[in-house]
């Protein structure tokens, strides 16, 4: 039986293609997100802000089951991700995280690579309040490194150690 219940899944786009998939999706009436970070570009002659997706070649997409097929048929996308054999799906919350983490003014970095499995974390205080992180490594006793479950993905954010809290 298919399910018919609605999720978020991660799909991944042909390389440079994030933002006419993204439109191509919202010109089908697909619900989808594009997470976009401004950057500042340089060019010999002159310097422009410019968005990117923040994470390259990814956009996501709120499907049921039967929509799979004409998410795949949309212009731009390669595939869905598979995670242990089956179609990636994410939480609601994570969306949700992801878009706070991208309303704040902090840089954010994004790493393709596996991160080692740190100690598990809370936030207690700031615009990240009760996300739960990894914690990867500390510089200063300012830097955090969280990861997207089951994508892979880790973002890095500046926060202050007296806004974690270990997670028992």
């Amino acid at each position: 039986m298919i399910d018919n219940s609605y999720k978020w899944y991660p799909v991944y786009t042909r390389s440079r293609a994030e933002k006419k998939a993204y439109q191509e999706l919202i010109r089908k009436n697909i619900t989808a997100y594009l997470p976009l970070k401004k950057e500042l570009k340089q060019w010999s002659d002159r310097k422009k802000i410019v968005t990117e997706p923040l994470i390259k070649s990814y956009l996501f997409v709120f499907i049921s089951a039967k929509e799979h097929a004409e998410v795949l048929m949309t212009n731009g996308i390669a595939r869905f991700l598979y995670f242990s054999g089956q179609i990636a799906s994410m939480h609601a919350k994570q969306i949700e995280n992801l878009k706070l983490l991208l309303a704040t003014d902090d840089d954010l970095e994004v790493f393709n690579y596996e991160v080692n499995v740190g100690e598990k974390v809370r936030i207690k205080a700031g615009p990240f309040k009760d996300m739960i992180a990894e914690l990867v490594s500390l510089h200063n006793k300012q830097r955090l490194i969280l990861r997207l479950e089951n994508l892979g993905f880790s973002i890095k954010i500046n926060t202050s150690m007296a806004f974690i809290e270990p997670i028992k």
